[in-house]
């Protein structure tokens, strides 16, 4: 997954969805928003709802992990 910085503050942010979301509802997998210092996830199902924030280090050691056999 690549993810692209948005400027702007959270209400502005570019959200994207994961290229490996395979669902047959497109509205059915994680969003992910990228600024310098922190990346954004939420449940595209709940975009208004709860956000998870953290930082680029801990986004990537978290993909790194995720992809693990």
């Amino acid at each position: 997954m690549t993810l692209k910085p948005a400027a702007g503050n959270a209400s502005e942010l570019e959200w994207i969805k994961s290229s490996y979301s395979d669902s047959s509802d497109i509205n059915d997998c994680v969003e992910i928003a990228a600024t310098p210092g922190t990346v954004h996830v939420r449940d595209s199902k709940r975009a208004r709802g709860p956000r998870l924030t953290v930082t680029p280090t801990a986004w990537a050691d978290f993909i790194t992990y995720a992809s693990l056999d």
